[in-house]
């Protein structure tokens, strides 16, 4: 072979090489180019999808706004009518209210109140109190305002508006009008299946239309409507991707260009012969040639590990006692050990198979009885065939989160809270929700009555660290505007690790005290709600110069606050700022709060736009009465705070210092002025005092039966005795964890706090000559 013959022989040997995996290059060609094809129609797709939804979203917008608009604007000028103006001029308030309404089709309730609204308040709660927050918000910005709000059997648009005669505010108006004039404009445009429409007010979908699949998505595309607090939110699904980046034009160009190519290569070899080949006829290959032998090949026996079953539980006697309203608590030792802790784990695990439930995730506090308690808790789980996952030493904010972030929807904290060294106890979430009351009772009666379900075998158990998922959680989500000097007194808790890390995360500078983990509890009580173990705190406030102090308690699920001013800045003091924070992103909003908190913690949620409601004392009735009225916040003046925007709900210390370092940090003013400018009073901390025969709840209830106060009190029996006047209030209530009384006093004056106190001393000495009260 020449040399000029070498090349074309050395080019047809290469194609022949390459002649096997042209097919699969063809293949994978004409599947590049079907996917440029595909994207690009996708992409075309896309777009006409999403222009029609942003029509269709403005158009909602305009024809929302144009109805709302018109409802005030008819208010506006019929207040300014001459028969209600000479109504409003003889203070008949009735008679304007009536003319008012005269003919107005699309009204379901009319009605004028005094600027005191002392009609609407003296009607709560039954009379609602979304007609009360949206009045105030008409006198407080002085014109007409549109709110959605839930009165009767459902969410109504409420107008109100100022009242003038001659310039001078007589009175507000009040005008409630079918949801439907707020849904019109959506109800009327055409929206596709695969796209997603809904006007929202804050965090509730009011109406919603097409795929909820896409609600999650809403607020990407939301346009808010001018003037009214509403929003209409729009998704459609996610955009596709072009391989290449490519706009839908360029897209099917490359796409045609590249189905050509896959089909040129695969037409090529057929026109290529490899050169090498020999033609040998009908010869046997090597392959025919050989004689196949018997390729039987052994079964392989399958090794099998023998489980063996948990021990059987020895005869274990329980404590009823133990069995609290809010959680389970009891004394090391003396109603609490191991075998003990073995049948609460197995009685939770049943009632997690009667549910259907598997998974849960369980963690201890720092107590030096922890390891045993959560041994013993772990086996009953197992017992029942449940699988454990143990997350350690973390706070109980932590676990709670274990139980979203891990998707188990069950958890036990092992925690005495803030209870002395020697006690200990659980608290426990099935199925998403806190046990309580009845729901805690049904576990000694499992166990009472040997209803305790055992598996064939015994459920498994694994470890996982997720510390640090809960700070980046957190982070990520919390990042304060300017650093702030803050000291964290954890009181040697289980929050002294994580609690400054979740702090130092978010932008603050922080100075630990008693930030050692020690379930001796060595420097002072972990319960930040009594003034005396804050004393340590305000010293190194001072020292450092700092912005703020903050205290955990013995679990970290409980928050306590100290200016630089050396001022302890009440639990309740701290759920106004809160309230008015969240309130701002969610008009009309419920905010729970319970009976402890002061009286001027009401208004304030009404003044900034919520609908405030008191119940019954314990986290987790709080969390209950939260999850039943999807209330956005809540808050004890115990220092637990439930944060249900842009968290989970639950009660944790550290996630509000968080909220309340972001809140601090974007305000001009020093923390300690912010605080300070809170609505306060005369107020006393929590009155602690022993009941007779150990039995609050019998003294309680006699206390209700023979109580009369006078003086135009309003009388609340919601968990104790609460009574309210116009300068203060009064509460008397059942400890659900230790045998006493517990009372709060608050007044708008000394006099006030003084005459309340006393008025309830007479009462209490009346049913029980003997009780010992420290006032």
């Amino acid at each position: 072979m020449t040399e000029t013959d070498a090349e074309p022989h050395k080019a047809r040997l290469l194609l022949a090489d390459l002649r096997p995996y042209m097919p699969v290059l063809a293949a994978v060609l004409a599947a590049l180019a079907l996917w440029m094809l595909w994207s690009g129609w996708q992409q075309t797709k896309d777009e006409t999808r999403r222009a029609a939804l942003t029509q269709n979203r403005d158009t909602v917008v305009q024809l929302t706004q144009r109805t709302i608009d018109g409802e005030r604007e008819r208010l506006r000028e019929r207040l300014a009518s001459v028969p209600v103006q000479a109504a409003l001029a003889s203070g008949d308030l009735a008679a304007a209210a009536r003319v008012l309404g005269t003919d107005w089709n699309t009204a379901e309730d009319v009605a004028l109140y005094p600027t005191d609204l002392a009609a609407p308040y003296d009607a709560l709660p039954s009379g609602g109190y979304g007609r009360i927050a949206v009045a105030e918000a008409a006198l407080s910005e002085d014109q007409a305002v549109m709110w959605v709000i839930r009165e009767g059997d459902g969410p109504r648009v409420a107008l109100a508006a100022p009242a003038r005669v001659g310039g001078e505010t007589v009175a507000v108006a009040y005008v409630r009008l079918s949801l439907s004039r707020a849904t019109a404009g959506l109800e009327a445009v055409e929206v596709a299946d695969d796209t997603y429409l809904a006007l929202r007010q804050g965090g509730v979908s009011l109406l919603e239309r097409g795929n909820a699949d896409y609600a999650v998505a809403g607020e990407r595309m939301a346009m808010a409507i001018p003037g009214t607090g509403l929003r209409v939110a729009a998704a459609v699904p996610a955009r596709t991707i072009n391989p290449l980046g490519l706009e839908p034009d360029p897209s099917f160009a490359v796409g045609a260009l590249m189905l050509l190519l896959a089909y040129l290569v695969f037409r090529l070899p057929k026109r290529i012969r490899d050169p090498r080949v020999v033609d040998h006829g009908d010869a046997p290959t090597l392959a025919q040639a050989l004689v196949d032998g018997p390729g039987d090949a052994g079964a392989d026996a399958a090794a099998r590990v023998a489980v063996r079953d948990a021990p059987k539980a020895q005869p274990v006697r329980i404590d009823r006692g133990i069995f609290r309203a809010y959680d389970i608590r009891g004394i090391v030792d003396e109603s609490l050990d191991t075998g003990v802790a073995e049948l609460i784990g197995h009685a939770i695990g049943s009632l997690m198979h009667d549910k259907g439930l598997n998974d849960i995730v369980v963690g201890r506090d720092g107590r030096l009885s922890g390891p045993d308690m959560v041994a013993g808790l772990v086996q009953g789980l197992r017992r029942a065939g449940r699988q454990v996952i143990d997350v350690g030493m973390v706070p109980t904010p932590v676990i709670y989160y274990g139980a979203y972030h891990l998707r188990t929807g069950c958890c036990v904290s092992v925690t005495g809270s803030h209870n002395p060294p020697d006690y200990n106890g659980f608290k426990i979430v099935v199925g998403g929700e806190t046990l309580s009351g009845d729901a805690i009772v049904d576990l000694y009666a499992r166990i009472a009555e040997d209803r305790l379900f055992s598996a064939p075998e015994p459920g498994g158990i694994s470890q996982r660290e997720i510390e640090a998922d809960y700070v980046e959680r957190i982070a990520s989500d919390v990042q304060i505007d300017r650093p702030l000097k803050v000291v964290v007194d954890a009181g040697n808790g289980v929050a002294g690790e994580i609690g400054p890390r979740v702090l130092a995360a978010i932008g603050a500078q922080v100075e630990p005290l008693y930030c050692e983990i020690d379930g001796t509890f060595p420097n002072h009580h972990p319960d930040p709600s009594d003034e005396k173990n804050l004393h340590d705190l305000k010293q190194m406030v001072e020292r450092f110069d700092a912005d703020l102090g903050i205290a955990f308690d013995g679990d970290g699920d409980r928050l306590g606050v100290v200016t630089r001013d050396g001022e302890n800045i009440f639990a309740d003091r701290l759920l106004m700022l809160f309230a008015a924070d969240v309130l701002e992103r969610n008009p009309g909003a419920v905010i729970v709060y319970d009976v402890k908190c002061t009286g001027r913690l009401p208004g304030h949620i009404l003044r900034h736009g919520g609908s405030p409601l008191m119940w019954k004392t314990g986290h987790s009735l709080i969390k209950a009465k939260m999850r039943e009225t999807e209330a956005e916040l809540a808050g004890e003046m115990s220092g637990h705070f439930f944060f249900g925007e842009r968290w989970y709900g639950f009660d944790d210390g550290i996630y509000a210092a968080a909220r309340l370092l972001e809140i601090l940090a974007a305000r001009p003013e020093s923390p300690s002025a912010v605080l300070k400018a809170l609505p306060n009073g005369v107020s006393t901390p929590e009155i602690k005092v022993d009941a007779p025969g150990g039995d609050p709840h019998t003294f309680v209830e006699r206390f209700v039966a023979q109580a009369a106060f006078e003086g135009g009190a309003r009388l609340s029996t919601i968990d104790g005795l609460r009574v309210d006047w116009t300068d203060g209030w009064g509460l008397v209530r059942a400890s659900n964890t230790t045998p006493v009384l517990v009372l709060r006093f608050d007044g708008d004056s000394d006099e006030a706090l003084a005459r309340i106190r006393e008025d309830f001393r007479a009462q209490l000495l009346q049913v029980d000559a003997g009780l010992v009260l420290p006032f």
